[in-house]
């Protein structure tokens, strides 16, 4: 027989902790994730036989996340600062910019977590679009925003990243630091090396992505690193309306344009 105690379960308040569909409290939260389990090249050598099912799993990730998301339509990536305040202005901008991409046809894609991601969820559904959040296992996550009406988790990083470029016509990014950066700097590989075509990335917020796009014209274009072009790949601006409108313009290129392989 259970006990009830003012309808309150005595695991309320305890860590929480989801891997993929399962959610997980109180003691039997793992210590470490997935991925680190995966990553880590320590231990004995019985991941010989493990891996093989690990790849299993992955193939499982990847296949929910397609299945999840084959029908969504145009939609845009917003990657922003999980520690970003609902009291900061930059959590208004992710509001703001998640009801303009909803208003001109895209739904919106975000790590599913707080700060701006929960920001641009936000906007997205009290505009009545469609609000997506690709969730990620971490030791100190906090789960998906109450604003998701459509939310996938994963264990590994390198699926949910797959989504992220997979199911989006660009990327409007926002301040944020090393995931931020990361999800950036993926893109901009991606869009260097013609993997993705028509895809535009966006920085809003020029007081804080001015000095990225000074560093890389500076010493990194100097020193060869980069070319000239490759500076073109990145629009920073304050004007969310602007953002939108080079997401469009994109999405228009991109239904024009033949698919990859057609003809061949």
């Amino acid at each position: 027989m259970s006990t009830r105690t003012n309808g309150t379960s005595p695991l309320m308040g305890k860590d929480e902790h989801t891997s993929g569909s399962t959610t997980l409290r109180g003691d039997l939260v793992p210590e470490s994730t997935t991925d680190q389990r995966l990553l880590d090249g320590r231990g004995a050598s019985d991941w010989v036989h493990t891996d093989p099912w690990r790849v299993m799993r992955i193939q499982a990730e990847f296949v929910e996340g397609f299945g999840a998301l084959a029908e969504l339509g145009p939609a845009i990536s917003v990657f922003g600062s999980a520690r970003t305040q609902p009291s900061h202005p930059d959590y208004a901008l992710a509001q703001e910019v998640g009801g303009a991409l909803v208003r001109s046809g895209f739904a919106v894609i975000t790590g599913g977590g707080p700060g701006a991601m929960a920001g641009a969820n936000q906007g997205a559904h009290e505009a009545g679009g469609v609000s997506v959040g690709l969730g990620i296992e971490l030791p100190f996550e906090q789960g998906l925003n109450p604003w998701v009406n459509l939310g996938v988790n994963f264990r590994y990083f390198f699926a949910r990243k797959t989504m992220f470029v997979k199911y989006a016509q660009g990327f409007i990014v926002l301040p944020g630091g090393f995931g931020t950066f990361d999800e950036l700097f993926e893109a901009l590989v991606l869009v260097q090396t013609q993997k993705v075509t028509s895809f535009p990335i966006v920085l809003l917020g020029t007081d804080y992505w001015q000095g990225l796009k000074n560093w890389l014209a500076g010493p990194v274009l100097e020193r060869g690193m980069i070319k000239e072009a490759d500076l073109d790949l990145l629009t920073i601006t304050d004007d969310v309306e602007k953002a939108v409108a080079l997401m469009s313009a994109a999405r228009a290129e991109h239904a024009a344009a033949p698919a990859p392989g057609a003809g061949a």
